[in-house]
């Protein structure tokens, strides 16, 4: 059944329009009307293309206490996005052949918005065989890996890009582990140890030391690289360095623009994450985000439990899905950030870092997905109504202004507000 939205505003563009859909894609985009089956009104209110999370965890399998592909899906249509990539960090971890198609027929069985995954390394042929059902990108968790280790696994990434459909891709989360282990055995020596020092253990040197190294091994593999949650100023600054000579790109999350770890004090292992915030001197903010920027969200939701086991055994991870874009909205509307930024920030750069190629811009061929936006509507975070199974935020009860209404995923209203 075809379907038009009217009443649209597009941002950078004057007046209303039309968006046909057909068959879940774009048909036509008119400022005169169009006829179809179904209309829906979107009275005036923004329509952007279908928002994009580079960077979720839904814990489905083996941990779906925490989370699972529909909770998290739920979760993700109602803070306005329309496609998810999911982490490899699941039990069993996505690394395997037999793993990577269990978790593609959950996904499939249970999501209601589109779903990429991304996978961990393994040895060469068991790679191999994941390429073969088409995965995003590769993960590789640098905290967890030696310096030896990652020459490897960036050496096979590189074989694997020669000889299979790989698209050279290679995800990064940079923390250098020889640093992290010795700053937090110093730290353990103390008598007492308060949230806070666990930021201390995984210090701000760790991440720019990482990012070095990911740099380094992605030019000298020929891969593309994508850094995960830069939380670093002094990192920034050397991945825009790196990005005048080779293909990088990096997002952002709300927790590391908007905080730093001050909040420790405030919300004490709530907010335990990796990276960890960072010192105010040291953090990204707001002013950060460009042209080129991307919002992650690292969702990565835990049980009550597994947050209060105090400063070293609680688990690591904050749920985002449903406050980010309200979150910014609402700096766009304190001045602090360019609505024009919006689509870019949530779709159109994630769209072209992954290759998902009919995705990110409202033009006639392209999917239809979309996120509409209410820049007026305002509000506080109740986390008792949102969808994730996380029953904890830094951002509950903050107040926003700007909400996603209606999250359309291939022509199918799966969130409404309006």
């Amino acid at each position: 059944m075809d379907l038009v939205l009217k009443n649209c505003r597009l941002v950078d563009e004057i007046g209303e329009y039309f968006i046909k859909i057909n068959e879940g894609k774009i048909t036509d985009i008119s400022k005169t009307p169009l006829e179809a089956a179904e209309t829906i009104d979107m009275k005036d209110n923004y329509v952007l293309p279908g928002f994009i999370d580079p960077h979720i965890h839904f814990r489905d399998p083996g941990l779906t206490q925490k989370e699972d592909f529909k909770t998290g899906s739920l979760a993700a249509a109602n803070g306005g996005f329309a496609t998810v990539i999911d982490m490899p960090n699941t039990l069993p971890k996505t690394n395997t052949y037999k793993a990577l198609e269990e978790k593609i027929r959950i996904a499939k069985s249970k999501s209601v918005v589109n779903f990429e995954l991304q996978v961990g390394h393994s040895d060469l042929e068991e790679m191999k065989k994941m390429m073969k059902l088409n995965p995003i990108s590769v993960k590789v968790f640098m905290d967890l890996e030696s310096d030896e280790s990652l020459e490897e696994i960036f050496h096979n990434l590189s074989i694997l890009k020669e000889t299979t459909s790989y698209n050279g891709l290679v995800a990064t989360h940079c923390e250098k582990k020889s640093i992290v282990e010795s700053e937090t055995e110093r730290l353990k020596q103390n008598n007492e140890n308060p949230a806070i020092d666990y930021t201390y253990a995984r210090p701000t040197e760790s991440e720019d030391e990482s990012v070095k190294q990911a740099i380094e091994l992605a030019r000298a593999n020929d891969l593309r690289l994508h850094i995960c949650h830069l939380s670093s100023s002094k990192s920034l600054s050397i991945a825009k360095s790196a990005s005048k000579s080779m293909p990088i790109s990096w997002e952002f999350t709300p927790h590391h623009l908007l905080l730093d770890n001050s909040a420790y004090n405030i919300y004490g292992t709530f907010i335990k994450t990796n990276p960890p915030l960072r010192p105010e001197a040291d953090s990204v903010r707001i002013g950060d985000l460009d042209e080129s920027s991307i919002i992650g969200t690292d969702h990565a939701p835990h049980t009550l439990e597994d947050k209060t086991k105090g400063t070293w055994a609680s688990s690591p991870g904050i749920p985002n899905l449903e406050t980010v874009v309200p979150l910014l909205l609402t700096e766009v509307n304190n001045g602090n950030l360019d609505f024009k930024l919006i689509p870019k920030i949530f779709s159109e750069n994630a769209a072209k870092v992954y290759g998902l190629n009919r995705k990110g811009k409202i033009e006639i061929g392209y999917d239809a997905d979309f996120t509409v936006i209410d820049l007026k509507k305002e509000g506080k975070f109740n986390i008792e109504e949102f969808k994730t199974k996380a029953e904890y935020s830094p951002f509950d009860g903050w107040e926003y202004k700007g909400l996603p209404v209606m999250t359309i995923v291939n022509g199918k209203t799966v969130m409404n507000k309006l």
